[in-house]
């Protein structure tokens, strides 16, 4: 078992390697925090969505933001689109799970705010559908996904596709990008 941890670790470590050396991909993050940050001051808010485990780290991305990440400082308009429970279990049982991020998009997305989709395959289809009202709501899209980025590719503005097609180290690129954006963006609109 201890090989095992080493090699789950290692494994961990050369997705973020790759990640590192990846220039195209660092300059799509830098160009998400300038992006976050101008419409931040814009008055525009960032929506989160995503399935499973990637929900529960677009509810962690959006806390940092209307929380705090490392500063003491006002909260930013973000948030989590599946945190309504009473919500999403009406529209996925009177119209279809598909359908319970677009609805909620359709319904409270305003022009020039930002959607970020949590897909590990790229391939969800509620995330699309979301990212198709998006596209017609002239809302900007920033899809997270595995390599390639699946169907989210073409639907996204901004596309930050992890070199790999193993899920939890996908998840875990994720989440390093997703507190560099948290850290990086809070930083520039505090000016701290």
């Amino acid at each position: 078992m201890n090989n095992q941890i080493r090699d789950i670790i290692n494994e961990s470590l050369t997705v973020k390697s790759q990640v590192l050396n990846d220039t195209r991909l660092i300059g799509i993050v830098e160009d998400i925090v300038t992006l976050i940050v101008d419409r931040f001051r814009q008055g525009k808010h960032l929506y989160f969505c995503g399935n499973g485990g990637s929900a529960a780290d677009a509810q962690h991305l959006a806390a940092e933001f209307s929380g705090r990440f490392y500063i003491n400082r006002d909260a930013l308009p973000s948030e989590a689109l599946h945190c309504n429970t009473s919500y999403m279990t009406a529209v996925a049982n009177d119209f279809s799970y598909d359908l319970i991020y677009s609805r909620l998009i359709k319904g409270i997305g305003k022009p020039a705010d930002i959607l970020v989709g949590l897909s590990t395959s790229g391939n969800s289809t509620n995330i699309i559908k979301a990212f198709e009202t998006a596209r017609e709501k002239g809302i900007t899209t920033i899809g997270m996904t595995g390599e390639g980025g699946g169907k989210l590719k073409d639907l996204s503005d901004y596309l930050i596709d992890i070199p790999s097609h193993n899920t939890p180290r996908i998840q875990e690129a994720h989440m390093l990008l997703g507190h560099i954006i948290c850290q990086l963006v809070e930083a520039q609109y505090f000016n701290s």
